[in-house]
């Protein structure tokens, strides 16, 4: 028997951009009973790359055989090709010689052991809470570190990447591949949760106010609680908002 039961949820608003170019879905696969896949992809100029981040996720995942217990290593690798075909894909559209369309990404896979493996590539944020904790959030460290150690650039330098077309971490980035970070966790226990979601919403907020947030209310609740919010801070200027949130709550009691 499961140690909790999955309560989860996605919301999107456009903000005060004239479109939405985020793209958010939660997945199963009948090859990987008990798995579960969040994608979160937040498109810059457009939304071609991240719904090609959507359909690349959704085939790759719908292709894995996760029967007898996947290694963490094997979906690592899952999420590191979801990221990396992506990208390819994005590249070979004919519109990329012209608008370089891009996007950052974020990608979470549950699995039934109490596990959780994630990764990311740009701007895209994954956090895991604990009650009203935040345990984990993702951040560019890795990336920037890889800047400093394999492209030698100075430190200051590497702080500015975002500002750089060359330095910048997207999906569909004609002059780079993307960087892709990983991550697990073992032994997800109920009062766990975990929240993907675009910088139209997390920079608006500390991580402490989204894990009292995510822990209070359902994962709707706390989507519109949050979306408002981020409207009434952004004053106007508001970015496409998006998440996905996935709690673990105690498992309903046998009869």
């Amino acid at each position: 028997m499961s140690p909790y039961k999955i309560e989860a949820g996605t919301a999107q608003h456009v903000g005060n951009r004239k479109q939405q170019h985020d793209r958010v879905a939660l997945f199963t696969s009948a090859q990987a009973p008990g798995y579960v896949m969040a994608v979160l992809a937040d498109g810059g100029n457009s939304a071609i790359a991240s719904d090609q981040a959507l359909l690349t996720s959704k085939h790759l995942f719908d292709a894995f055989r996760g029967s007898g217990g996947a290694s963490l290593q094997r979906l690592e690798q899952l999420l590191r090709d979801i990221a990396q075909e992506a990208h390819d894909v994005v590249r070979m559209h004919p519109i990329a010689a012209l608008d370089e369309p891009h996007s950052a990404l974020a990608l979470l896979v549950l699995t039934p052991q109490a596990q959780a493996v994630w990764a990311h590539v740009g701007d895209a944020r994954i956090y895991r809470f604990s009650g009203e904790s935040c345990a984990m959030r993702t951040d560019d460290a890795a990336y920037l570190a890889h800047l400093v150690e394999h492209d030698k650039l100075p430190a200051e330098a590497a702080a500015k990447h975002r500002n750089s077309r060359l330095l910048h971490n997207t999906l569909g980035n004609h002059l780079k591949n993307p960087f892709i970070t990983v991550g697990t966790h073992q032994g997800l226990q109920p009062g766990d949760a975990l929240m993907l979601c675009s910088d139209g919403l997390w920079q608006l907020f500390a991580q402490e106010e989204l894990a009292a947030v995510v822990a209070r209310h359902t994962p709707r609740q706390a989507a519109e609680k949050l979306i408002g919010k981020a409207a009434e801070r952004a004053q106007g200027n508001g970015d496409n908002c998006s998440m996905a949130i996935i709690k673990l709550a105690p498992p309903a009691p046998r009869t």
